[in-house]
């Protein structure tokens, strides 16, 4: 019985240690969800996106003029802090356009979620406030029209599919 007990208690310290590596809630405007196969529905405001591991990068982009600086969190970061367990990533914009990338994008040095271009936030207007954007001069891999319509502004939601 002092066995099953013992057992009992590590699981429950174990469960605790998961939530809380996990990101925090939001206590502003939720500006991305994540829903589907998630470890739990999970809401973002900024600050909850800021408090994630940071990743910059820079880029030029069939939409901007010359080379970015883009700051953000990686996708991958993203989807561990959601608990992701799924194969693909439905994201969905503000304006209703959706697509699907894969989750084996989501790799170290590749696409992030972009909170800040060249240091300032993104208004709606300059595709903001969230953009995925891939590091397209690292690799010709990211420089094809694929990769492009993964690169989805104006980020509302990622619905996690199985």
């Amino acid at each position: 019985m002092r066995g099953l007990a013992a057992m009992l208690c590590l699981l429950a310290a174990s469960a605790a240690f998961e939530r809380a590596d996990a990101a925090p809630g939001p206590k502003g405007a939720v500006i991305l969800s994540a829903t589907g196969a998630v470890g739990s529905p999970a809401e973002f405001d900024l600050e909850a996106l800021k408090a994630l591991p940071s990743a910059t990068f820079a880029t030029s982009t069939p939409w901007t003029k010359g080379v970015v600086s883009f700051q953000g969190v990686e996708l991958k970061d993203v989807i561990k802090a959601i608990g992701a367990h799924g194969k693909k990533l439905r994201c969905v914009a503000l304006n209703d356009y959706a697509i699907d990338i894969p989750v084996s994008d989501a790799v170290k040095g590749g696409p992030m979620i972009a909170y800040l271009s060249d240091g300032k936030p993104m208004s709606v207007r300059d595709k903001g406030p969230l953009w995925i954007v891939y590091p397209y001069d690292s690799s010709a891999d990211y420089r094809n029209e694929v990769i492009y319509s993964r690169s989805i502004w104006q980020l509302r939601r990622i619905d996690v599919i199985e």
